[in-house]
């Protein structure tokens, strides 16, 4: 005989994260944004060794959709291939106006690629991730003679460009990652 376990009360049950195939598993990905209460394997702190060289770095935004409504479950994984550290992964539903962030240290160029971070998009509605770049707005000239950004039009350069700013001292760069729409951030193939 087959019997259902229903819990008690609503308070016991967890949100179950959007995903258009799965399994997705959250509570090992992005517990953080379901409200679990253990941390992820990997978390939105690339860099957890205080005495690696290097600028020190904050990077911002938003996943927003065809209307420029925040998206409150991506899944957003950055990796910089300078160190074995550089791998971070964070859910816009984890901070109150879904938004990620991520630590880590300013990249420096190799060869002719311009300094960069790359990005990897999980989100609803999407049958396989999503591939791009951040670039850094103070990198004009190295970003000139990048072979990936130079292949991508012109006019669509600033979709790849984080700004920079500074917040109580801190270097934060934003980037937002725009779905669809006529500011549409690149995308690239695997």
């Amino acid at each position: 005989m087959l019997r259902l376990l229903k819990p008690t009360t609503m308070s016991e049950l967890k949100q179950t994260p959007s995903q258009t195939v799965g399994p997705y598993f959250a509570y090992g990905i992005t517990p953080e944004q379901y409200r679990y209460n253990h941390r992820g394997m990997a978390d939105h702190v690339l860099y957890k060794n205080t005495e690696a060289e290097g600028e020190r770095i904050l990077i911002r935004g938003q996943v927003l959709d065809g209307e420029g409504v925040p998206v409150d479950d991506a899944l957003i994984e950055l990796r910089q291939d300078a160190t074995p550290e550089g791998f971070g992964r964070m859910g816009t539903g984890t901070l109150p106006d879904h938004h990620f962030e991520f630590d880590t240290l300013r990249p420096e160029g190799s060869g002719n690629a311009a300094p960069h971070i790359n990005v990897i998009v999980l989100m609803r509605g999407l049958l396989n991730h999503l591939f791009t770049r951040i670039y850094f707005s103070d990198e004009a000239e190295a970003n000139a003679s990048d072979p990936l950004l130079s292949r991508v039009p012109e006019a669509r350069h600033h979709t790849l460009i984080a700004q920079r700013s500074l917040e109580n001292g801190r270097v934060v760069y934003r980037f937002d990652i725009r779905m669809q729409g006529p500011e549409e951030t690149v995308f690239f193939d695997a």
